[in-house]
């Protein structure tokens, strides 16, 4: 990856700054984009203290003038762009009946519309010079429904289908397209949610995780963001050219019943 140039939106925290921070250990220059301008600069520092030179841009990926402003910044610092994560993301819990329409198009506009939106600036760039990599960071909810999530696993969904749809329109300019669906990782939003639902069923947060959250998994533990970040690395590589529209699980055995 030495001198390669990539982005990684919701580069900030948990698997977006393991993503960072793991290109730049591999020798990539790494633009940083989160809507947290503090836990971007502190990102920034961590990215830049393992040696290529990083930038970080606020942005609301689910914003058209936001996304452009951050391709623009990135190629202007860098004069190229090789490789794009789309990470951002965030998570609501309710029932349909009472989901807060606001927040459904909050998610579905991060997730969903701010993949398509970062994909469709990046892609020009990557497309001129006949090389490029798009790693879309779905779920295991991209697969599987759980109950209450309905806009993050809509949206979801539909990021696996544009995967698909993208892999197919860019092959012929050297660029490929494809998912990672991990399990529940031990993020600051998965810490979160284990001490909701501890508090919700009275249960101890370490009972949440076995009981709850990896209940039908093999193994029972959260992955780690850098396993994540390891897999996506693969995806970005020469090693990996021949690898298009596919969906990558990396859910502790979820699926394999």
């Amino acid at each position: 990856m030495k001198d390669k140039v990539a982005v990684v939106t919701g580069g900030a925290s948990g698997i977006g700054l393991a993503i960072a921070k793991a290109f730049a250990q591999r020798g990539a220059h790494v633009a940083i984009a989160d809507a947290d301008s503090s836990a971007g600069d502190r990102a920034l520092r961590e990215v830049e203290s393992l040696g290529p030179t990083a930038l970080f841009v606020q942005t609301d990926v689910s914003k058209p003038t936001a996304v452009r402003a951050l391709i623009d910044a990135t190629t202007a610092k860098f004069g190229r762009l090789d490789i794009l994560v789309n990470n951002a993301g965030l998570q609501f819990v309710s029932p349909v009946v009472e989901f807060p329409e606001e927040r459904w198009d909050y998610l579905i506009g991060v997730i969903l519309t701010g993949t398509f939106l970062c994909s469709k600036y990046a892609l020009p760039h990557m497309m001129r010079q006949k090389w490029g990599r798009i790693v879309n960071i779905a779920s295991l909810h991209a697969k599987v429904a759980s109950p209450f999530k309905a806009a993050y696993i809509s949206a979801k969904h539909g990021v696996l289908g544009l995967t698909k749809v993208i892999a197919l329109e860019s092959a012929e300019h050297g660029v490929t397209c494809n998912a990672v669906c991990p399990a529940y990782v031990r993020t600051p939003l998965v810490e979160k949610q284990i001490a909701e639902q501890a508090r919700r069923h009275q249960i101890s947060p370490e009972e949440v995780v076995q009981k709850i959250m990896t209940e039908p998994a093999a193994i029972k533990r959260l992955l780690e963001p850098e396993e994540v970040a390891s897999l996506t690395a693969y995806l970005c590589s020469e090693e990996a050219s021949g690898i298009t529209g596919s969906a990558f699980d990396i859910d502790l055995g979820w699926t394999a019943r």
